[in-house]
């Protein structure tokens, strides 16, 4: 029962992550932490974190990592191919009807439609993880003594590296790790 749950959690986040991975957080988030309570918001931000730093899509390599915890091997198989099978069907119809039909006006209204919403998704997802990193309880909150000004640190300096000066992103996420682990060590 628990493979059937598995697959079809990760079939309905294939099915609607319109977008790419990160547009497709708050999907995964509300079906592993919201709905089945595979995982704590906690574990769902590490999920995410190693998703991000291993090669592949985020979407794909949650479904990976869920799937594992939940039930082992062959719950990764199931719910990997659970997030892929509709994107597979989808791209293949989407690819043919698009070619066939791209110079209609209202196939370019649709896809000028879709672009707002990508952009609320990816954005929903990034605040929900700032808020985890940045307070302790994972919630918003006034008081400072709430506050991992670590983490604060890391965002800002990460931020600073990759605007201005366009730091490759494995070495800021390497960097972060590093002094992660000493910062959180020490203290």
């Amino acid at each position: 029962m628990i493979l059937l749950k598995l697959f079809w959690s990760f079939f309905q986040i294939g099915l609607f992550s319109i977008g790419g991975g990160y547009a497709a957080l708050p999907l995964i988030q509300n079906q592993i932490v919201d709905i089945h309570h595979w995982l704590t918001m906690d574990e769902f931000t590490d999920v995410i974190t190693i998703s991000q730093m291993t090669p592949g899509p985020i979407a794909i390599n949650s479904a990976t990592f869920v799937g594992i915890k939940i039930a082992g091997i062959l719950g990764a198989i199931i719910a990997t191919l659970g997030c892929i099978f509709p994107s597979c069907i989808i791209v293949l119809t989407v690819g043919y009807l698009f070619k066939k039909y791209r110079s209609f006006k209202v196939v370019q209204g649709i896809m000028n439609g879709l672009r707002p919403a990508i952009v609320s998704l990816i954005a929903s997802a990034g605040i929900t993880i700032l808020i985890t990193s940045i307070w302790h309880s994972g919630k918003f909150s006034t008081n400072i003594a709430d506050l991992d000004f670590i983490s604060i640190f890391l965002i800002v300096i990460s931020f600073v590296l990759l605007r201005k000066w366009k730091t490759n992103p494995i070495f800021v996420i390497l960097g972060s790790g590093i002094v992660g682990l000493i910062a959180y060590s020490i203290l």
